[in-house]
């Protein structure tokens, strides 16, 4: 394991504060493949953190292939879930039914997977914030920086550093201006090294624009 003294808090740790249980490193934490977690991005949990890829990910099953694709620095409270395609009944037949999930019960020649609409795969992705019991539904794309309020339903794409809430989510507003997200998407501070982010850290927390713009 590695104890660099460089590194802004071990990335190889499950549990990256001191008598904190509640609180992990989320890549750390998962074994399903089909969940791409970047590093120091932190899952918060009340009960368990541990159970994620139970508890909030959900009808994600094998046989559609999905992925769910989170990036490095992001931040996501208790009881956020990302609900997958098979949570879905289809649209494009006149009844909302399931009938092929019982294809093999009452010999139906379909496919299962025409039980549900397939919107595609889930992906975050820097830095983004997901608050408290917010869901994230299949086929959406966050950006870099976004804020999803408490409890948000979120179902469509959210542009970088925009803060949404509501059911279904909204545009509450920008964070930034738009030259300044911009810049931020250019310059990709989450892809820095372990000591640079550490060495330039006060910069960030100050939102000081000037001097990052001097360091790029």
């Amino acid at each position: 394991m590695q104890t660099d003294k460089n590194v802004l808090n071990n990335k190889y740790k499950q549990f990256p504060r001191t008598n904190d249980n509640n609180t992990c490193y989320l890549k750390n934490c998962i074994t399903d493949q089909s969940i791409k977690v970047g590093d120091y991005t932190i899952y918060h949990d009340f009960e368990n953190p541990l159970g994620f890829e139970k508890k909030n990910v959900l009808y994600h099953y094998p046989i559609n292939n999905e992925t769910l694709t989170i990036g490095k620095f992001c931040s996501i409270a208790h009881g956020a879930k990302f609900i997958f395609n098979a949570a879905n009944h289809t649209l494009k037949s006149i009844s909302t039914y399931p009938f092929p999930l019982f294809k093999n019960d009452w010999d139906l020649d379909v496919k299962v997977t025409d039980a549900w609409d397939n919107k595609g795969d889930i992906i975050v992705g820097n830095d983004v914030w997901i608050g408290f019991e917010a869901l994230i539904l299949a086929g959406v794309h966050i950006g870099d920086g976004a804020i999803i309020a408490s409890r948000t339903i979120v179902n469509k794409d959210i542009p970088p550093y925009t803060i949404v809430g509501g059911a279904p989510g909204k545009e509450i507003r920008k964070r930034f201006s738009e030259k300044e997200i911009e810049f931020l998407i250019q310059l990709q501070w989450w892809n820095w090294d372990d000591e640079k982010i550490k060495q330039n850290l006060a910069l960030i927390l100050n939102s000081d624009f000037e001097a990052l713009r001097r360091l790029a």
